[in-house]
C-alpha cells in the first residue's frame, strides 16, 4: 500500500511540476573542484557561471537533448548581464507514529539570480530572489570587488554566511543546528581568497537573518578549504555575540572520492548560552557517501547525529537518508527517497519516517 502511494506521488509529481537542482558539495568532490569552479558565490549555492552551466548540459545528465539552434545556454545575455533561475516542488508522505500519515504537494521555492558585471573580472553586483511561494524576499543583494590577480575579493550586502558543507538539503542536522541555510542570509561584508588549492572567506555581519540590528553585537564567520583532486579538508568558526548570550560554533569537513563512491563528513560543535539560563554544549555531524552508478544516476546515503546537550544522557538523536537522484538530460533532475528520523521514545516526532519525490528544473 505505502509503495503505490509513493508511485503514485511520484507520477503525480512529474505530470505537474518541476524543481530547481542546486549544485551539492559531492559534485565538487567527485570532480576535483572547487564551488567556485561553477558557481558566482566562492562557498557555493546560487547562480551558476558559464563553466558550471556547460558542465551541468554536458557531464551531468545521461544524454543531451538537442535543440532546434546551435547555441547552448552559458547564463550570459552579453558580457555584462547573467540569469539563472531556479523551480522547485516536492511530493511528500510523513509517517508519524501515533498520528494519522499525511501526503502534500508543495512548491518549495521559485527563484530567480541575475549578475551584472560591470567591470569584467572586477566589479560585480549580484541578487538572489525569492519569487515564490507567497511574497518576494531577497537572499542574496551584494556589490563585489575582486582583485586583478584574481586572487582576493571583498563584498558588501546581504549574502549567505560562510561555514560548512553547502548541502542542498535545508533540513539535514549541520544545516539546521548550526543555523547556516539557503533561508538565513545575513548583512554585513566579506573578504574572500582563491587560489589553486585553497579557498577562504571571512565575513562580518549584523548576527540577525532579517530586520533592522538591534543591539551592538556581531557575527563572526570563517570557513578555509583545501583542494585537491581526490580529496579535501576545511574547517569553520563561527562567533555571534548577541544582548541575549554567545554563541559559538567550530567544526571540520572534508571529501574524498573513493572510485566511484565522494564521500562527505563535517562535524561541528556549539556552546550556545541563548538556549537556556546556562551555556549548552551540542554536537552534530553527518557522513555521506555518493555512488555514480551510471552518467545521471547517484544513489546517496546519509547518516547523521545530533546530541542537544552533552549534560543530558540518551537525549540523541539520528537521521538516515537513502536518495536516487536521476538527471535524465539537462536543466532537469528528478528525486525519490526516504528519511528515517531516530530519536528518544517520548518524542514521536522525533522517530518519523518522510518518503518524497522531487522534480528539479534549473537554468
Amino acid at each position: 500500500m505505502l509503495f503505490r502511494k509513493i508511485c503514485a506521488l511520484v507520477a503525480l509529481v512529474l505530470i505537474s511540476s518541476i524543481h530547481v537542482a542546486q549544485a551539492e558539495p559531492y559534485f565538487a568532490v567527485r570532480e576535483g573542484l572547487k564551488c567556485a569552479s561553477c558557481h558566482f558565490n566562492p562557498a557555493g549555492g546560487g547562480m551558476r557561471n558559464a563553466f558550471g552551466n556547460a558542465w551541468a548540459q554536458t557531464a551531468l545528465p545521461a544524454r543531451r537533448i538537442e535543440g532546434t539552434g546551435t547555441d547552448a545556454w552559458t547564463g550570459m545575455l552579453n558580457s555584462f548581464v547573467a540569469l539563472g533561475g531556479n523551480l522547485r516542488a516536492n511530493a511528500t508522505y510523513t509517517d508519524v507514529p501515533n498520528t494519522k500519515a499525511s501526503s502534500e504537494f508543495e512548491l518549495q521555492e521559485m527563484r530567480a539570480y541575475l549578475a551584472v558585471t560591470a567591470i569584467p573580472d572586477r566589479l560585480a553586483v549580484y541578487i538572489d530572489q525569492r519569487l515564490a511561494p507567497g511574497g518576494s524576499t531577497n537572499l542574496e543583494a551584494f556589490a563585489r570587488y575582486t582583485t586583478k590577480d584574481q586572487h582576493w575579493s571583498m563584498q558588501a550586502g546581504q549574502f549567505y554566511l560562510p561555514y560548512g558543507l553547502r548541502l542542498e538539503d535545508d533540513d539535514a542536522f549541520i544545516r539546521q543546528v548550526t543555523g547556516i541555510t539557503f533561508a538565513t542570509p545575513d548583512q554585513g561584508v566579506q573578504v574572500g581568497y582563491e587560489s589553486a588549492q585553497w579557498t577562504a572567506q571571512l565575513a562580518v555581519t549584523n548576527g540577525t537573518a532579517s530586520g533592522p540590528e538591534t543591539d551592538e553585537g556581531k557575527q563572526a564567520s570563517v570557513r578555509a578549504e583545501h583542494v585537491q583532486s581526490i580529496w579535501r579538508v576545511g574547517a569553520g568558526f563561527n562567533y555571534n555575540h548577541t544582548s541575549e548570550g554567545n554563541r559559538q560554533m567550530q567544526g571540520v569537513f572534508a571529501g574524498v572520492r573513493t572510485g566511484p563512491i565522494a564521500w562527505l563528513a563535517e562535524a561541528d560543535y556549539l556552546k550556545d548560552e541563548t538556549l537556556g539560563p546556562t551555556e549548552r554544549k551540542q554536537w552534530v555531524g553527518l557522513i555521506e557517501g555518493n555512488w555514480l552508478i551510471s552518467r545521471g544516476q547517484n544513489l546517496k546515503l546519509t547518516a547523521e547525529v545530533f546530541e542537544p546537550d552533552t549534560d543530558v544522557d540518551e537525549d540523541e538523536q539520528n537521521r538516515f537518508s537513502l536518495v536516487w537522484e536521476y538527471v535524465p538530460f539537462q536543466f532537469l533532475q528528478l528525486r525519490v527517497g526516504a528519511r528515517l528520523y531516530d530519536g528518544i521514545p517520548q518524542n514521536d516526532l522525533q522517530n518519523r519516517k518522510i518518503y518524497f519525490a522531487q522534480v528539479n528544473g534549473f537554468f
